[in-house]
């Protein structure tokens, strides 16, 4: 389809207009029919291989998830629907409803027919696509299809509002099914009673100032702004409950203060944690901040994150010759997929396109773009609920993500959306498993030790530390310090045998990618360049690496400090050039006290301020930065 001109009055960062988008959701949802199934209500795209749920359900992800991105396209439009986007979905739902079949049955049934979501969970997820579809174009689908019709769906959401399968944002996609069936008026007692539910078990997870553990287990990633507050700020706003909006509108907004650090001046959304195909479904939160109100963001500057985060991956070959979305990053990249990821699944990148329910008149429409808080200035941001430290500098534009207290490990026996001490917005977590970017390991047997879950032992202005244990009776407490665009790194090693080797390693950038640089302070004694595999950005990369070993010098254990840096900035000055560090190490601590024994690091800057940071060995030592 020909897009409109470039509108770089209205929009100088990125050039894109309403009609962009509009243009990009058409072109999106036609490139999927010839995969639907003959009464649409399966869509089953290409791919390298089907998710673990089979290609039924893959089919049914690619029916509901381009649903979604159809009903933000009408509803924004006010059911203006010139491609007849919504009569296909009406069929689909007629037709998939119709005869849904058990997983033991698929053989010679009905090609259009849904699976059961007894029998396959995944179609729990995708019931809630259907729902808000459902719930958002109810005026031009839903009142107007035929009561066995109606009632067939029904049927085939309502096991939707039994308490969730999987303990973690799982338990809102009932609530988005209830919501869907509260406002049409069907079975109103128990969608009020799954909406509560549902509610009552995310609050145990919310840590203040607008985050959520995806789950009891420290999960932080997208999943935050894309799911746990996605979900019931829209349903608060649809269901127009304005108690509940002022309460998860108001938490929304303090997520959105953070998540807004995190996008590149080019676009991207940090490549950090799971699901990484879902990709431009990082711009729907700021999209729901400007719906409901509840956003630290101009609108101009809404629009140019989100515009920005949108053309990022469409104009790096997100969807290809076919106009399909593949899996993976920029194009097909495997490394960031996991095992529930379908042909389909990157079409949760439909939420992306939520600001389309703003009116044209909007102001996140009709104003200037203005520029993001990545460009405005230098900052370093401390994430104190998870833990983390945002640190961003204006010159280049680069984002880093510090990480001291995520802890999905194991999902799907990949780390590395997780595990590294550093992520960035122009690099990517590496596909060599012996030898990673961004870690501190001991060297045991010759193998490196992985990173356990890191233990939070505290924050503040700069600064952030955490514990591990990579091997038994061995602890590691690492802190992370950072300055304009240096990182301070220091690990202090207990319980290690003498001689032990330990290695720390830089980012891994690719050719035509940002400086990386690694600098030894203390005890390290050698350093190397390995080849590290490819990222999400880079077909291959190098990653910087110094080595030393445990000694028994200090009765507090071996400190390792190193100076770090990315930048884009051309021709950057040798990171040791923009911090002075002085190590010393504190005796026992005083009777009646605060002191504590350890190492303590007194780093002076260029500009003339200093910092001191102390690491102490034991669990109940926090690290601690002063400003002076």
């Amino acid at each position: 389809m020909p897009r409109p001109p470039e509108n770089r009055e209205l929009s100088p960062y990125t050039g894109w207009t309403r009609a962009h988008w509009e243009v990009s959701a058409d072109e999106l949802l036609l490139a999927v029919r010839p995969y639907a199934s003959r009464r649409h209500g399966l869509i089953n795209l290409p791919g390298p291989r089907p998710s673990s749920s089979g290609p039924r359900s893959d089919g049914l992800e690619g029916y509901a998830r381009t649903f979604l991105l159809a009903a933000f396209r009408i509803a924004g439009a006010h059911g203006h629907d010139p491609h007849g986007h919504l009569d296909r979905y009406a069929e689909g739902l007629a037709a998939g409803t119709e005869n849904p079949v058990p997983t033991g049955q698929l053989s010679g049934s009905d090609p259009d027919a849904w699976p059961l979501m007894a029998d396959v969970r995944q179609a729990i997820v995708e019931s809630a696509s259907i729902a808000l579809s459902l719930r958002l174009t109810r005026p031009w689908l839903w009142d107007t299809l035929d009561d066995r019709t109606r009632q067939q769906a029904v049927d085939w959401l309502l096991p939707a509002l039994g308490p969730s399968p999987v303990d973690n944002n799982w338990w809102l996609f009932g609530l988005t099914v209830a919501g869907f069936l509260q406002d049409a008026g069907i079975e109103t007692d128990r969608a009020r009673r799954t909406i509560d539910r549902s509610l009552a078990r995310i609050e145990e997870w919310y840590l203040g100032d607008g985050w959520y553990s995806d789950g009891p287990n420290r999960a932080f990633d997208h999943y935050n702004a894309w799911a746990l507050h996605f979900y019931p700020v829209l349903h608060a706003h649809l269901a127009g409950d304005a108690a509940l909006l002022a309460t998860h509108g108001a938490r929304l907004r303090e997520q959105l203060d953070a998540a807004t650090r995190l996008f590149d001046t080019d676009g991207a959304p940090m490549p950090y944690g799971r699901s990484l195909t879902y990709r431009f479904a990082a711009a729907a939160a700021p999209w729901l901040g400007a719906l409901t109100g509840h956003t630290p963001l101009s609108p101009g500057a809404t629009r140019r994150l989100a515009s920005g985060t949108l053309r990022h991956f469409l104009d790096r070959g997100a969807t290809g010759e076919r106009g399909l979305l593949s899996l993976g990053w920029h194009g097909p990249y495997e490394p960031v997929l996991q095992t529930y990821s379908g042909p389909a699944s990157p079409y949760w990148a439909s939420k992306g396109f939520l600001g389309l329910l703003l009116p044209p008149g909007h102001p996140a429409w009709t104003d200037r773009e203005e520029p993001l808080p990545a460009e405005r200035q230098d900052a370093v941001t401390t994430l104190s609920p998870p833990n983390m430290l945002i640190q961003s500098t204006a010159a280049d534009g680069v984002v880093r993500l510090h990480n001291h207290g995520s802890n999905h490990l194991g999902y799907d026996e990949d780390p590395a959306g997780y595990s590294r001490f550093a992520y960035s917005t122009r690099t990517g977590p590496t596909t060599r498993h012996d030898l990673t970017d961004n870690h501190f390991a001991l060297l045991i047997y010759g193998r490196p030790t992985a990173r356990g879950p890191a233990e939070p032992l505290g924050s503040g202005p700069g600064w952030a530390t955490s514990a591990h244990i990579p091997h038994p009776g061995v602890r590691v407490v690492s802190s992370t310090l950072a300055h304009g665009r240096v990182e301070v790194r220091a690990h202090l090693v207990t319980g290690a045998l003498e001689g032990t080797p330990v290695r720390q390693t830089g980012w891994a950038t690719g050719e035509d990618g940002p400086t990386a640089q690694l600098h030894p302070v203390l005890g390290y004694s050698a350093d190397s360049t390995y080849e590290t595999g490819s990222t999400p950005l880079a077909p291959r990369t190098r990653t910087a690496a110094l080595e030393g070993r445990i000694t028994g010098e200090s009765a507090h254990g071996s400190l390792f400090v190193a100076l770090a840096s990315l930048t884009a900035e051309p021709d950057p000055a040798p990171v040791h050039s923009l911090a002075e560090v002085e190590v010393t190490y504190e005796g026992d601590a005083a009777p009646g006290t605060d002191a504590a024994p350890g190492a303590v690091l007194r780093i002076r800057w260029p500009d003339g301020s200093r910092n001191t940071l102390a690491v102490g060995p034991t669990a109940d030592r926090t690290s601690g930065l002063s400003w002076t």
